[in-house]
């Protein structure tokens, strides 16, 4: 009887001794890992589905639009050139295609510089037209307008 209780005390203290351990570990790599990581650079941008570009009221031959994990900033390819469209600012910047890497059909840029100084528009009008979230905007005050219909949920919110 004794040794029977001698023995599960050492499993118990086993067992406890491992668990400590166990917890130590999964916390020390934790730790070590939260700080130490190197901060992200480059942000990731998907491809928008289902999206609606319009130049001057005609389908630009060449275009995509993209989105990143902030709400309301789209990233749009229209021919060659790339505008950063900020909907919670009401703003678009022209990006640098040099800072733009095609990686399949996602898109990588970084914006560690910052967008630089926001492009010349007018006209800004978002609304709401039926499942979609229609944004139109002129350049400069006379300029060309662009329209982008991006996708909403089934109760109203945006996806993007």
């Amino acid at each position: 009887m004794k040794r029977q209780a001698t023995l599960m005390n050492a499993r118990r203290t086993l067992v406890a001794a491992f668990t400590v351990v166990a917890a130590l570990v999964s916390l020390g790599s934790f730790v070590l890992a939260s700080p130490q990581s190197a901060p992200k650079t480059k942000n990731l941008w998907k491809s928008v589905p289902f999206a609606i570009v319009r130049y001057n009221d005609d389908a630009p031959k060449s275009w995509n639009l993209y989105y990143s994990s902030k709400r309301g900033v789209l990233l749009l390819r229209l021919w060659k050139r790339y505008l950063l469209i900020d909907r919670n600012q009401q703003l678009v910047f022209d990006i640098d295609p040099e800072k733009v890497k095609e990686k399949g059909d996602d898109i990588e840029l970084s914006l560690e510089a910052g967008p630089g100084d926001p492009a010349d528009i007018s006209d800004w009008r978002e609304r709401d037209v039926g499942m979609l979230r229609r944004l139109r905007f002129r350049f400069g005050q006379k300029g060309n307008y662009l329209d982008i219909q991006t996708p909403l949920k089934a109760n109203g919110d945006p996806l993007y």
